[in-house]
């Protein structure tokens, strides 16, 4: 198995943790952030200038990367890291959350998710055995169980019966798994109900993963919500086992989900948000469109040491996004990816040096401040 994770350092306030993941591609500093590559491609960004950027893992789609160009296309061609010129570690999810999010095209059964594709309204049908068959075509250095993504709102027997769902299908992928160098990891679900999570962390233990994720958030919750499972769930994980706080999130959301004890992270907000012309910088968000940039020469963030800061004012960017060009788009990924990079960054050094609760004290004042 060529999978480890150490954990260096715990926090004594909180239950976050410093650590390392060991990979077949390499090492990856935790608590990080994965920038997502859906399609084999974290969008409007060279693989070089994410690794700029910091990035030591990424993200994959099981899910579109199975309608086109195909996993067995993939594989022929080397596997996602060949096929995508990216040779650091690779994290692909399962797919699930995808065919959730695909509404009426897709119907729940009990032994997998029968949907329609969103590209040419074909019919396909995933299993569990499915997933990792694609998953391990795709050789990523961990993969994720099929998992049945609860809605918010649920009720209590909606809740139970997805979560059963979820646990049978975890199963499943365990006895699936063929490939000894890829982790694969578990995914706890129950919805809005704690009770029903911790029998999931129960059950999924039992089973036993190479790691264990927080799924099911962020799906139209609440905030306070989504922090207090995040605050329940996280911390009763298995010690040993890297801790994944899927799709969250926002900067806020990652600094108050490493203090949960959690590990890894992904979201699409810090790309999204570049392609739309909003950036993140330590003293406010800058939609960058507005008229207020048209003269400005300074750089997004005097801070920030990414290429698009170095070189490019804020003016210019304004001009590139308002003429609608493509550079627009990169060079704000760039920053805004390299924001990200920068949190998890301090967030180590924090950790390193035993002052992760007064970090976070001090950044969520600072976030409120930007907030209102």
């Amino acid at each position: 198995m060529s999978f480890e994770f150490n954990i260096i350092k715990k926090d004594i306030a909180t239950s976050a943790r410093l650590g390392t993941m060991i990979t077949p591609h390499g090492m990856v500093n935790t608590p990080a952030f994965m920038p997502v590559g859906t399609q084999g491609t974290v969008k409007s960004m060279l693989p070089e200038e994410i690794k700029k950027c910091g990035a030591e893992i990424i993200l994959g789609n099981t899910y579109h990367l199975y309608l086109r160009p195909g996993h067995e296309t993939i594989k022929k061609l080397g596997g996602l890291h060949r096929f995508m010129n990216w040779d650091y570690p690779i994290l692909t999810d399962s797919g699930g959350f995808q065919v959730y999010s695909l509404g009426t095209l897709r119907k729940i059964l009990p032994d997998g998710v029968m949907f329609h594709s969103h590209i040419d309204g074909s019919k396909h049908f995933l299993t569990p055995q499915k997933a990792i068959e694609v998953q391990e075509a795709l050789n990523s250095d961990i993969m994720m169980c099929l998992d049945d993504c609860t809605p918010y709102p649920a009720t209590l027997k909606q809740t139970k019966d997805s979560l059963a769902l979820t646990i049978k299908w975890a199963e499943l992928c365990r006895n699936a798994k063929k490939n000894e160098n890829q982790a694969l990891f578990g995914i706890v679900q129950g919805g809005a109900y704690l009770d029903l999570r911790k029998y999931a962390v129960e059950k999924m233990v039992k089973l036993g993963f190479d790691g264990y994720a927080l799924g099911g958030l962020s799906v139209g919750e609440p905030k306070e919500m989504m922090y207090e499972i995040a605050g329940a769930i996280a911390p009763v994980l298995p010690a040993d086992k890297p801790r994944y706080l899927m799709g969250v999130g926002t900067p806020e959301d990652i600094v108050f989900g490493v203090a949960c004890g959690a590990d890894l992270f992904d979201c699409v907000i810090p790309t999204r948000s570049a392609r739309h012309g909003l950036l993140f910088t330590n003293s406010e968000k800058i939609v960058i469109k507005n008229s207020r940039w048209r003269e400005s020469n300074a750089p997004i963030d005097e801070t920030c040491d990414c290429y698009t800061c170095k070189n490019y004012s804020r003016a210019y960017l304004r001009h590139l996004f308002v003429a609608g060009e493509i550079l627009a788009m990169i060079l704000n990924t760039i920053h805004n990816v390299r924001h990200y990079m920068r949190l998890m960054e301090k967030i180590r050094a924090a950790l390193n040096e035993n002052r992760f609760a007064e970090f976070k004290n001090e950044f969520l004042i600072n976030i409120r401040r930007i907030v209102n």
